[in-house]
């Protein structure tokens, strides 16, 4: 595995404890993300000392709600957040990571052959409207209003699947807002606070599901 150099701090011990064996696989994309993602324009430069648990630990915080073996596509996935951390951390998942943008697309892809995940992790660039593949879970990272996104995504979960919606603490304000989208897709949405550790930050999702 090439990997370029990082100014990233290594992993911290709650890192460490949830990727075990990985943990060089993961610590080599946040060294990825601190270098060619900041030169690429995927990560702002301040966010370098909180890649670890702002973006990685926030992503994987969903794991408790992704079943065992199942397919999964990350919409709008732009540095690879919330879909390969998930990857990583998960070898029983097969991921898509669904880009529209050639340069982000691009990025994937580079990123996905230099930590040696091609044989689980595909990258496909084209939009959540148009890709016509169905999934277990669709997960999504700070890419759109509820509504809109249910939108993009409800024919690729629906009706047995699954959608993360990964928000921030206005995520309750956003269900309600999307009451009108989620009758017209069948669908309900409930908001979820986890957690990857103990120590971590909270992270709220909207996990959205075939209404019952």
């Amino acid at each position: 595995m090439t990997v370029e150099g990082t100014s990233a701090s290594p992993a911290p011990a709650s890192a460490s404890e949830l990727f075990g064996d990985a943990v060089d696989t993961i610590e080599a994309y946040v060294g990825i993300l601190a270098t060619r993602g900041v030169e690429w324009g995927l990560i702002g430069p301040r966010e370098i000392p909180r890649l670890w648990d702002r973006h990685v630990l926030n992503s994987v915080a969903v794991s408790g709600l992704v079943p065992m073996g199942c397919g999964v596509v990350d919409v709008g996935s732009g540095a690879g957040l919330p879909g390969i951390p998930l990857a990583v951390l998960r070898p029983d998942l097969d991921v898509v990571l669904l880009e529209p943008l050639r340069r982000r697309a691009d990025f994937l892809s580079e990123t996905v052959r230099e930590l040696d995940l091609g044989a689980r992790v595909r990258v496909v660039r084209g939009r959540a409207e148009e890709h016509k593949a169905t999934y277990d879970v669709v997960t999504c990272r700070a890419v759109a209003p509820l509504g809109r996104l249910l939108g993009w995504t409800s024919g690729l979960f629906l009706p047995a699947g699954q959608l993360l919606a990964m928000k921030g603490a206005s995520a309750v304000d956003e269900v309600a807002a999307s009451r009108k989208e989620l009758a017209t897709v069948g669908a309900e949405a409930t908001v979820l606070t986890v957690r990857a550790h103990d120590e971590a930050e909270p992270t709220y999702v909207v996990r959205v599901r075939r209404a019952s």
